[in-house]
C-alpha cells in the first residue's frame, strides 16, 4: 500500500530510547483510536534497527493493530493500520 505520508497522522520517535518508545507509541495509537483515525505513520528511521524491532514488537502484541508494515521506499517509516 502505497500512501501519501503527509495526509495520516505522524509520530517521529528519532531520540526516543527502547524504553521510552513504548510508552509514546501506545499513547499515540490509543489517541488515534479515539479520533477514529484508519492509518497511522510512524518514522522510527533505520540505524541499526533498534526502535524499529521494538516498534514491531509492540505493535504485534495490540489488539488496536490490524496490520502493520514498512513503506515501500522508505525502510525507517512503518505504516499501522489500526481497528476502528
Amino acid at each position: 500500500m502505497l500512501l501519501p505520508l503527509d495526509k495520516y497522522p505522524t509520530l517521529d520517535v528519532h531520540g526516543e530510547t527502547r524504553d521510552t518508545v513504548i510508552t509514546v507509541l501506545k499513547e499515540f495509537v490509543k489517541d488515534n483510536i479515539k479520533l477514529r483515525n484508519p492509518v497511522i505513520i510512524i518514522v522510527h528511521g533505520k540505524g541499526q534497527g533498534i526502535l524499529r524491532t521494538e516498534i514491531h514488537f509492540q505493535l504485534k502484541h495490540m489488539r488496536e493493530v490490524k496490520n502493520y508494515h514498512l513503506h515501500y521506499w522508505n525502510q525507517g517509516v512503518t505504516i499501522v493500520e489500526l481497528n476502528v
